[in-house]
């Protein structure tokens, strides 16, 4: 069972290797794109934003398909939008149908933010939900590595002329690998029963996820979810009342995990570490010297997610945050270059163990069945909102402000993300579903 779990799990984690590839993959582009194109500074910033602003409609969008027509199904299309996405980006002879393409990888993007870790915690028990939905956020700092591994080879073999190129166009083959083994899944018991009308199907995959449990405590499983969504009109409506604490918390873990900067500097990292006097090959070679650390303290978050609590890592993340970034903003404005890339790691280790491991969990968990994929839309929407709005706007930021100053900004509202832990987050760890909305005290 585990086994099985383990790879069903996996197999809907892979959209997030996708979408770690897709998004961070443009840092070792974006130069050459600027120059071979003659783009001025906000052209460069809509071309290099492209796929975050798609990323956006696809969280606004994505809650649809996925109660629509169920988790799998919305996954395996995610799977062709990267593929497309690649092939466009790579054979781009002009800057708009650049844009589009990126664009179109982007709605893959933030579909899969709502579908992915949202069938994952649906199929998890809960003593394993944190690790295993956890699994959606190691993906994608795991594309994040590879991207940032792929960028340097290519950029040290390939031809300078078209190895952007190559970058972007080397994902469809990841893409077409993750298609396929979403073909081997299952549907979310907790859809099938709530929204497919199929509650024997629902009751048979639970059989296949829990099979400790005798027939008895199988029904009385699926009656739970059932009884969880309450009466159907009331609970369909999402922006109410009653839903106001969800909303609120969704809101608030994706504004601050973005106005930490982390995205700005995955995206434009080479250009950061150039700051600092290093070349251009260097600056490559330190921004795989992120994916690394990102990858491993992803790891430790994952481990700890489910022993200390998602809010404990929150805490250990915003410590983190401050020290890095406020440190970060004293050494430019100081030209104390060289720890610079010291903070930039600790930066992203304490992103990695804390809101990189909690926040993609913590959407999934904290709505009702009957409104979880709307809840995940909006909590992916306002993620995907900042992040392309500061994507945007950083070409801009670089021009008009010192280092010290942008830095500075984001150790600051790391500072008021540390008094919201403190004061608005519950923890989730070892509650089911169901139990959570009665946490919450939200009638169904």
């Amino acid at each position: 069972m585990k086994r099985r779990l383990f790879l069903w799990s996996l197999s809907a984690a892979l959209a997030g290797f996708l979408f770690g590839f897709d998004t961070v993959v443009i840092s070792g582009a974006e130069q050459k794109i600027q120059s071979i194109w003659g783009l001025s500074s906000t052209l460069h910033g809509l071309c290099t934003s492209a796929a975050l602003w798609g990323t956006v409609l696809g969280a606004l969008l994505g809650g649809w398909p996925t109660e629509r027509f169920g988790r799998r199904k919305t996954l395996l299309c995610i799977g062709i939008l990267y593929f497309v996405s690649a092939v466009g980006s790579g054979i781009a002879p002009e800057k708009y149908f650049f844009m589009i393409a990126r664009f179109i990888g982007g709605l893959g993007v933030g579909i899969a933010t709502v579908a992915s870790p949202l069938y994952i915690s649906e199929i998890s028990p809960a003593r394993l939900r944190g690790r295993l939905a956890g699994m959606f956020q190691f993906n994608i700092v795991f594309g994040i590595l590879i991207a940032f591994a792929s960028n340097y080879v290519i950029g040290k073999y390939v031809n300078e002329g078209i190895a952007w190129r190559w970058m972007l166009g080397v994902e469809a083959l990841p893409a077409l690998v993750y298609s396929v083994m979403c073909l081997t899944i299952p549907e979310s018991p907790r859809w099938l029963i709530v929204h497919g009308g199929q509650r024997e199907a629902g009751i048979e995959v639970f059989r296949s996820i829990h099979p400790e449990l005798s027939e008895s405590e199988i029904t009385t499983l699926a009656d739970s979810v059932a009884g969880s969504v309450g009466d159907k009109e009331t609970s369909a409506k999402f922006f109410t009342k009653r839903l106001k604490v969800p909303i609120m918390l969704a809101f608030l873990i994706a504004f601050f995990n973005q106005l930490s900067g982390v995205n700005a500097i995955l995206y434009f990292a080479p250009r950061i570490f150039e700051w600092t006097g290093l070349e251009k090959s260097a600056a490559l070679l330190q921004s795989v010297g992120i994916g690394v650390t990102n990858l491993i303290f992803t790891f430790v978050g994952l481990w700890l997610i489910d022993k200390l609590g998602r809010r404990s890592l929150l805490y250990i993340g915003s410590f983190g945050y401050i020290a890095s970034l406020g440190i970060c903003s004293w050494a430019f404005s100081t030209e104390s270059f060289k720890i610079v890339p010291v903070c930039i790691f600790a930066f992203i280790a304490a992103h990695a163990i804390g809101q990189g491991a909690v926040i993609w969990v913590f959407i999934s968990e904290i709505f009702p069945n009957r409104n979880r994929a709307a809840g995940q839309a909006m909590g992916s929407f306002t993620h995907w909102f900042f992040a392309a709005s500061l994507t945007l706007v950083f070409p801009k930021m670089a021009e008009l402000l010192n280092p010290s100053v942008i830095f500075g900004f984001f150790c600051f509202m790391m500072c008021l993300q540390l008094v919201w832990v403190k004061f608005m987050v519950p923890e989730t760890k070892n509650v089911s579903l169901e139990e959570m909305a009665e946490r919450l005290k939200i009638r169904t």
